[in-house]
């Protein structure tokens, strides 16, 4: 991609606005916070300290509205002391240019490093660059810097005091997170009908387990819907697959197919019940016809084999998880109520045995619900991923610092890219003629990620949204000329509308806050009209430096494709070799390594993904890979990771014989993924003969019918995919050496 069609592509992006639910009463909360500090200061102090003050209760809710699962009043009083602690740092270097430069250096070097523990932690670490930014223009003695300092602290104890007494839907992010998940999974069920081999996207469901991940003081007060139902969601995935998929289930056309079809419509339909329910706490309300569907039928297409070990199985997951989801049941119109999806199951003479088979292995997993146990005896913390508390989060954080100090880590470079660009803009905006000089180095602060696209596309963003919010503002201000507490109620207002609508886009939060500073300079009494020169000019020479910086200095994903391949391609075989292990011993098999391997699987795609997104924005060729073969690729390793889940979804009784073929094929992948992975990152042909020839002997020993040879069989099929894709030269020659 060209610098021109980047450009273009980054001010596209950076001036979308994009259309998201909005909470209007979480934001009339967060402005209402930035009210009772504004008046109480304005009232008992002085306008200057008034507008000094703000900063620290509109920074803290800023930090209320970021995605994380940590608890809002946590993350607000968090904010609110590293706000403290960066205004009594300013306050106290104010004085001494040298020793401010030097320490906002270090502070913006410390604040681009943050984004190593977290994006929340990088934002409220950037909130800290631009308060002590702001100090500058307001030197006062140590004493004074300490009563700054509280100023900024009570601002966040504010906030965190009204989450507290104005609960807004508690545990609304946790409810939302684990409702996307079963509402993804009904969506998944729906595309399997017309496309048996659909792709599911897996975020809904990492989001889910990010958002269990709990402290355990959370762990003993969250609603019963939130307990240990993520697990149940996971569970029902492959099973959708495995039904649906023509090689694994039913056949492709034909009565058992029409089945099939049939069973997936009703469990989309109970899955968005499900999820419904879990998003507002409300009863579950399934229609008729789903609960008929989902009864073994007495006449009628029947289905055989595999199919109906998965058909079973499904009928039992959505019984349970209804079960959990609510109490009592409850059903649409029923003009005859029907029994439970897995009574309906048991009652049946043909197939009762096979339908208690998956629950009962389903009891082998620890830490998750039972076919036939209510969820409701269950110990909460059974079933919570406790997430460590704010102390033992420290040594954490440290790790995650010192794994990103290498010379080719996107953060170390975006961390002194930070530095440099906020001390030469306070050197700027320090020798040029214009008031508020600090807006020059806070504008490039804000603008600045460790992404090339998201950097230039925030540049954009805050220069046009600065001047739609300094142009309306400023037009108040002349049309108006309100006093302090008109000025006052106005940047209240502006402050409700950038909390409001936030998550539409940069461009619109950059225009509230614009608007916000042009109120709130004018409770201090400061000309309109130099207000808006200063901020246009000032944004507009903090959001170029910040784009100089990116070009002078960047950090390319492009050239990291091929290691993030190599990852990908490492942890798939990984979980396959977990998954084949397990058929090759089953009563070896462990569960939880399959979902260890299944997790780092997750994340090494989901690492892929964002690299691969981040390299189509860039404006630089890509090194040796082109994008049809990283297409190419990506789609061979889904591939691979699917047939995977699919095998998952089928785990041999532990009473079944060993499988030394299985061993056999197991091992052959696992010798070869290393040298396959080197081979990935030197840009060296694959080469799977060693697992062919595991997969050969598999063959001769047991035949081609049973199911783990036929996933066997499609593995290999995704690997030479994988080859393929990535020994194309130039002219589109296949170098890759496949041996069958």
């Amino acid at each position: 991609m060209t610098w021109l069609r980047a450009l273009k592509e980054t001010a596209r992006t950076g001036l979308t606005i994009e259309r998201t639910r909005l909470e209007p009463l979480v934001a009339l909360r967060g402005a209402c916070g930035v009210a009772i500090v504004i008046g109480l200061i304005l009232w008992l102090g002085s306008p200057p300290l008034a507008v000094a003050s703000a900063f620290g209760a509109f920074a803290s809710g800023i930090a209320t509205f970021q995605r994380s699962w940590r608890p809002r009043p946590v993350l607000a009083l968090a904010a609110a002391g590293g706000l403290a602690v960066s205004t009594f740092l300013g306050y106290v270097a104010a004085a001494h240019p040298l020793a401010f430069v030097l320490l906002l250096g270090a502070w913006s070097l410390l604040a681009g490093m943050a984004w190593a523990v977290g994006p929340v932690s990088g934002l409220v670490a950037t909130q800290m660059v631009a308060v002590m930014l702001v100090t500058v223009t307001l030197p006062t003695s140590v004493l004074g810097a300490v009563h700054h300092a509280a100023l900024i602290a009570f601002g966040g104890l504010v906030q965190a005091a009204l989450i507290v007494l104005v609960p807004i839907r508690p545990w609304g992010a946790q409810r939302d997170a684990l409702a996307d998940a079963f509402a993804a999974e009904a969506d998944f069920a729906r595309r399997l009908r017309e496309d048996p081999v659909a792709p599911f996207d897996p975020q809904p469901l990492m989001d889910a387990r990010h958002a269990a991940s709990m402290t355990p003081r959370q762990a003993r007060r969250r609603p019963r819907q939130l307990r240990g139902y993520r697990a149940l969601a996971e569970r029902i995935r492959p099973v959708l697959a495995s039904l649906a998929d023509p090689v694994v289930g039913a056949p492709a056309t034909g009565p058992e197919r029409e089945r099939v079809r049939d069973l997936l419509q009703a469990a989309g339909t109970v899955l968005d019940a499900v999820a419904h329910a879990i998003r507002w706490g409300k009863p579950v309300r399934l229609p008729v016809e789903a609960m008929a569907v989902l009864e073994v039928p007495a006449s009628g297409p029947m289905l055989h084999g595999a199919a109906r070990r998965s058909a079973l199985r499904l009928m039992a997951l959505l019984a349970e998880v209804v079960e959990s989801a609510d109490e009592p049941l409850e059903t649409v119109a029923p003009a005859h109520p029907t029994p439970p999806p897995a009574a309906s199951a048991a009652e049946s003479p043909a197939e009762g045995t096979a339908a208690a088979g998956p629950a009962g292995r389903e009891a082998d997993r620890p830490g998750e619900p039972t076919g036939g146990q209510p969820v409701a005896q269950v110990a909460p913390a059974r079933h919570a991923l406790l997430r460590p508390t704010v102390p033992r989060l420290v040594p954490l954080a440290l790790r995650a610092l010192h794994r990103e100090l290498r010379w080719g880590s996107s953060v170390l470079r975006h961390a002194m890219r930070l530095a440099a660009v906020a001390c030469a803009g306070y050197l700027l905006g320090s020798l040029l003629p214009l008031g508020h000089g600090y807006w020059a180095p806070m504008a490039s602060v804000m603008v600045m990620r460790p992404d090339f696209e998201q950097t230039y596309a925030r540049g954009v963003a805050r220069f046009t949204g600065t001047l739609v919010g300094v142009a309306l503002g400023g037009a108040v201000m002349a049309l108006a000329r309100p006093d302090e507490w008109v000025s006052a109620g106005l940047a209240v207002v502006c402050v409700g509308l950038m909390y409001l609508l936030m998550r539409t886009g940069f461009t619109v939060a950059s225009a509230c806050i614009s608007a916000y500073v042009v109120f709130l300079l004018g409770i201090a009494g400061e000309g309109w009209s130099q207000t808006v020169q200063d901020r246009v000019g000032l944004t507009l020479l903090g959001g170029l430096l910040a784009m100089a910086a990116y070009a002078l200095f960047p950090a390319w994903e492009t050239p990291k494709l091929r290691d993030r391949l190599a990852d990908w391609l490492q942890a798939n075989g990984r979980y396959a070799v977990a998954v084949f292990g397990g058929h090759a011993h089953p009563l070896e098999r462990r569960p939880r390594h399959v979902r260890d391997a299944l997790l780092d699987a997750r994340a090494a795609r989901l690492a892929w993904e964002q690299s691969e997104a981040r390299a189509q924005a860039e404006p630089v060729r890509h090194r040796g890979i082109s994008r049809r073969s990283a297409g190419a690729a990506q789609t061979a390793l889904s591939t691979m990771g699917r047939v995977t889940m699919l095998l998952e979804a089928h785990p041999p009784d532990r009473s079944a014989p060993a499988s030394p073929a299985a061993e056999e094929f197991a091992a052959a992948l696992r010798v070869a993924l290393p040298d396959a992975a080197d081979a990935v990152r030197a840009r060296q042909p694959l080469d799977w003969t060693a697992v062919h020839a595991a997969l050969d002997a598999w063959r001769t020993r047991e035949g081609t019918d049973a199911l783990p040879v036929r996933c066997a069989e499609l593995l290999v099929d995704a690997l030479d995919e994988l080859a393929g894709a990535l020994s194309r030269g130039p002219g589109g020659k296949n170098r890759a050496r496949r041996r069958v």
